[in-house]
């Protein structure tokens, strides 16, 4: 599977798992407590699977800033979260950074060329 994938994967358990823990009020609420944890180890496991084949610093800019995008826009229109004018320019703007990440990294397999078989030099 592409790296991109899983890395779009990787960003949907991180918002859910952010609004998991939201939801779980301070982990008082255990249902959504065990889903923040489980959601948040998924999504570190994801993480890890796509930075075999994409540099770090993108894989790890996009995660978060889809996972911040995501999180946000759910608590505007979910959670009541405020919709002020600075902050939708200001997720416009991590958006785009996301995309202009895709754009300009090379393709997969660019970090070099290789993925890790586990046995580090």
């Amino acid at each position: 599977m592409n790296a991109w994938i899983w890395l779009l994967l990787a960003a949907a358990c991180e918002i859910t798992w952010a609004i998991a823990l939201k939801k779980s009020d301070n982990f008082a609420r255990h249902g959504w407590s065990a889903a923040a944890i489980i959601f948040m180890l998924l999504s570190f496991v994801l993480l890890a699977r796509a930075m075999k084949s994409l540099p770090v610093g993108t894989a790890y800019a996009v995660w978060t800033g889809l996972g911040a995008f995501g999180a946000a826009i759910i608590g505007i229109v979910w959670l009541g979260d405020s919709r002020e004018t600075g902050r939708l320019v200001s997720l416009a703007l991590v958006l785009a950074g996301v995309v202009g990440l895709k754009y300009f990294t090379p393709p997969d397999n660019a970090s070099g060329g290789q993925e890790s078989s586990g046995a580090e030099k």
